[in-house]
């Protein structure tokens, strides 16, 4: 069953800009360090377009389990890759407890950046059985 839907867009250059003045202070406080692996694989521009994707994922990861502008930590929501390519979502910290009592099972998210923007969409789904998070 559906609980929560969340959605997000951002300036792909608005994060670069934000990078480039907070540098690895910023970057170690929104992203895991498999996330950093991931972006920082590649060279501009696409590195920033990872960048700004998985921030909008996170953005519509929060939204879709509710917890708003919360003191949630960004790196309780970690913004995984399948080997197909796929992205996932891992919860961690207070987020996941947050889910757990919401009766949220999975997050699903997927993404999409092109020349100046970045967008993700989330959705939040209940647990079926014997399905919970970690």
């Amino acid at each position: 069953m559906l609980v929560g839907v969340g959605l997000d867009i951002v300036e792909i250059e608005r994060v670069r800009a934000a990078v480039a003045r907070r540098g690895e202070r910023l970057l170690k406080r929104l992203f895991t360090p498999d996330e950093l692996d991931y972006c920082f694989a590649a060279a501009e521009p696409e590195r920033g377009r990872r960048l700004a994707a998985r921030y909008a994922a996170k953005e519509a990861v929060r939204k879709a389990v509710g917890a708003g502008q919360r003191r949630t930590a960004w790196l309780d929501i970690e913004i995984t890759r399948a080997r197909s390519g796929q992205p996932g979502v891992r919860l961690s910290g207070r987020l996941a407890a947050t889910a757990r009592r919401r009766g949220i099972g999975r997050v699903l998210v997927t993404l999409t950046h092109a020349h100046e923007y970045a967008a993700a969409q989330a959705v939040a789904v209940s647990a079926e059985e014997g399905e919970t998070l970690p």
